[in-house]
């Protein structure tokens, strides 16, 4: 099982330590690139599972969230 925990980055190096010291897991970081890059692409199969499996309707107002998100930016 893959479990992801966002920690401050004064406390990384402490907590992978405490947790590569468990012989059960094993524990490296990401760059803050590759866990957004992760988060999108998360996104992305949220809204293709939605497309497959959910009404029309609430696919617009998903499409009209993520418009009004991309306009803020």
């Amino acid at each position: 099982m893959k479990i992801r925990v966002d920690v401050t980055s004064s406390k990384a190096d402490f907590i992978l330590e405490l947790l590569n010291n468990f012989p059960f897991v094993k524990a490296k970081s990401i760059s803050s690139a590759k866990a957004r890059l992760l988060e999108k692409i998360k996104e992305a199969v949220e809204n293709i599972n939605l497309v497959k499996h959910e009404t029309p309707a609430k696919i617009d107002i998903i499409e009209a969230r993520r418009l009004m998100n991309e306009e803020g930016k």
